[in-house]
């Protein structure tokens, strides 16, 4: 029975985030349970089929792909709530796109110094809506005051990070003050929870007119036939250079072995190529 005081400790899952949460049914029962970086979403119905087809005795399989800051805060809490109940399961594998979400876990005991490796890559693209109504050409653009940004929130997704520091090398203080601050005071800057879920439907409804995403978001929208385009930032912008992914096995985790089986399969040739099929960029090859 979790106390009250746990539950109040506890960060919340948005009610309608029930499509990050997959196999719940079967959490408490699972064989392995992974808490991945949600970017990742449009690749893990294959990831998972192909592992299982490689490890047929891993039969149940909860993961979560919501941001990875919100899994992390999950795992240090203990749990999360999601429409009132309690999500207690810890999981075996945990991925993100810092490593100080590793060295968090690091300090914090979860796992021991040094136990996690770089696994894949990213960059970042501006989603708009198909024709860029708003003339969105360049990260100035983002400035201007009838511009309305879908923006990644930095206390839950890691992205927003490496966008904020995008901001900075492309107009310095000056230009994430304008968009993180005076912006978002007039309304122009909203913030999302999980961006690769709500920025496309705000860019689809008309709310916003542009989103920064993964470049990998983009591809699967447009694989859904979503009516939108991308605006590049350029190669010296898009921070291809810095956004790592990381992963790890926690210490505690329920089904070690399997865990293992899972960490060894996204560093495989068959498991790179699936995420490179999605516009990722392997980093083992």
């Amino acid at each position: 029975m979790v106390k009250r005081e746990e539950k109040l400790s506890m960060p919340v899952i948005p009610a309608d985030r029930a499509d990050d949460l997959h196999n719940l049914n079967i959490a408490d029962s699972a064989d392995l349970v992974l808490f991945v970086a949600g970017n990742q979403f449009m690749v893990m119905d294959e990831l998972i089929r192909v592992f299982q087809e490689e490890h047929p005795d891993v039969k149940k399989i909860f993961y979560e792909t919501l941001p990875p800051g919100l899994e992390l805060k999950q795992i240090l809490a203990g749990g999360a709530l999601f429409r009132d109940s309690v999500i207690g399961v810890t999981p075996d594998v945990y991925a993100s796109v810092t490593v100080k979400a590793m060295e968090r876990l690091e300090e914090r005991g979860f796992i021991e110094k040094g136990e996690y490796f770089l696994y894949l890559h990213n960059r970042i693209v501006f989603m708009v809506p198909e024709s860029n109504p708003a003339r969105v050409m360049s990260i100035a653009d983002l400035g201007r005051d009838e511009v309305r940004i879908s923006q990644p929130n930095p206390e839950y997704e890691d992205i927003a990070y490496y966008i904020i520091d995008m901001y900075r090398q492309a107009g310095g203080e000056t230009l994430v003050h304008r968009i993180m601050e005076e912006k978002r005071a007039e309304g122009t800057t909203i913030l999302t929870v999980v961006h690769h879920r709500e920025t496309p439907l705000r860019i689809m409804k008309g709310t916003v007119d542009v989103g920064p995403v993964w470049a990998t978001e983009v591809i699967h929208a447009r694989q859904r036939k979503l009516a939108v385009d991308v605006v590049e930032p350029g190669e010296e912008f898009d921070q291809r250079a810095r956004i790592n992914y990381y992963v790890c096995k926690l210490k505690n985790a329920a089904h070690p072995d399997n865990a293992e089986k899972f960490l060894d399969f996204i560093r495989s040739p068959r498991a790179q190529g699936i995420y490179a099929g999605q516009g990722f960029v392997p980093h083992f090859v």
